[in-house]
């Protein structure tokens, strides 16, 4: 449904928890900048929004704002297949994404979003340009780094409709500021994305996974001398597969199998030497699988962002602050130290965390040198949690945002680093 932004002052509501009904989406940029540049002189607050699958993840937005979406962007502009390269519109489902690089034997190495995986509906994991705004990374971090790190190039739309752009389309490029990073974790408060270009990787033959269980001190030995290596991992993740037991898993992937079953028997053998037991397990590559059925299946309680030193992960495990919370599932990229940790929501109130608990466990990870972001809260947990807290360097998140969105109209309420 198109809206003017006149009837938009009469219609507008807040949505912290649900998908907004009422959206405004157009096919080219050219409107999409008309609709705000309408909204701009208006004063109309407004949020960037993809397919809408997460709006709800995140600090709420503070003000009634109308949703102004690019999912009739979705365009593959560009293929670079030689240069390992796409341009994108930022309103293409992010598995659309992926099934057309598989096409041609490429792929995004990112993650895909908690509650998505492959071969499930292609809605589901959102818009690549919802994965930027985002700018959440998982294990795959581990051997091909972030999302941020990927993107080399990006158009946007200001918040008074102007068109921007910076970057390039080829790797290496020294174009300008790099906004790129500005925009990359920013969760829309300050521009709409619009288009996006990311390198992408050859898809490699041969896969393995690998999965070692023990005690924690003994997991923390053999994945502290497992980074000190030179074994080429794709990804290696902390997960609970049941209460109480941890277990570390890695993802291998080469030009050919021996090339893998020689990097595996090395790494056997080291988990051997620190009396732990492993098992290789097939896998097809090239994403990680989400082996907690949950994960993709149930609506969660709480959803929960966690960035530590890696060396402090197993610290966390054992503490009595993350043992208190029942009926939680985790995984934590070892190496990267970043991971997400869910209650999936049931019916006995009684096994529900409260914001007490979840708080502890912020002050925890804040006293292991990281942080703790709240995706997703429970509408009867009482007073809600911040989503994050204040960032040390606040002062100048605020300066920039002023330059981006001088009306203030922008994912009210929704800058990362500036508690609500």
């Amino acid at each position: 449904m198109l809206l003017s932004p006149r009837a938009w002052q009469h219609r507008a509501v807040s949505y912290p928890s649900s998908k907004p009904t009422n959206v405004f989406a157009a096919n080219t940029t050219k409107a999409l900048a008309e609709h705000l540049a309408d909204l701009y002189a208006e004063g109309t607050p407004w949020l960037p929004c993809g397919l809408g699958t997460r709006l709800d993840w995140g600090a709420p937005v503070q003000s009634p704002s109308q949703a102004v979406s690019v999912s009739g962007l979705k365009r593959i502009i560009d293929h670079a297949i030689d240069e390992l390269t796409v341009t994108v519109e930022a309103g293409l489902p992010l598995a659309e994404l992926q099934k057309a690089l598989a096409e041609k034997k490429q792929w995004l190495a990112l993650d895909w979003p908690w509650g998505s995986q492959p071969n499930s509906d292609s809605n589901i994991a959102g818009s690549v340009g919802g994965l930027v705004a985002r700018g959440l990374a998982g294990g795959l971090r581990h051997r091909h780094l972030g999302v941020r790190d990927q993107l080399i190039g990006i158009g946007l739309l200001r918040s008074d409709g102007v068109a921007a752009h910076a970057g390039g389309r080829v790797v290496k490029n020294v174009a300008g500021f790099d906004l790129m990073r500005l925009l990359c974790g920013s969760w829309g408060s300050l521009a709409m994305i619009t288009e996006l270009t990311l390198r992408t990787q050859p898809i490699r033959p041969a896969h393995a996974r690998f999965n070692v269980e023990g005690k924690i001190a003994n997991l923390e030995a053999w994945r502290a001398e497992l980074m000190r290596s030179s074994f080429t991992l794709e990804f290696c993740d902390w997960l609970d597969l049941e209460p109480d037991h941890w277990q570390l898993q890695i993802g291998l992937a080469s030009v050919s199998d021996q090339a893998v079953n020689d990097q595996l028997n090395s790494i056997q053998s080291l988990a051997t030497q620190y009396q732990l037991q492993s098992k290789r397990q097939p896998w097809q590559g090239p994403f990680p699988e989400q082996t907690l059925p949950e994960a993709s299946l149930e609506t969660p309680h709480w959803l929960v962002r966690i960035g530590l030193p890696p060396a402090q992960i197993h610290n966390l495990l054992s503490s009595k602050e993350l043992v208190a919370l029942s009926d939680w599932h985790w995984r934590i990229a070892a190496g990267s130290g970043i991971g997400d940790g869910w209650q999936t929501y049931s019916a006995d109130q009684t096994k529900s965390s409260n914001n007490e608990q979840l708080s502890a466990l912020r002050n925890h990870a804040h006293q292991l040198g990281g942080y703790l972001t709240l995706l997703r809260q429970p509408n009867n947990s009482g007073d809600r949690l911040p989503a994050w807290l204040d960032a040390p360097s606040r002062p100048l998140i605020e300066a920039v945002k002023q330059q981006f969105d001088p009306k203030r109209q922008v994912a009210i309420g929704r800058l990362p680093g500036v508690s609500g």
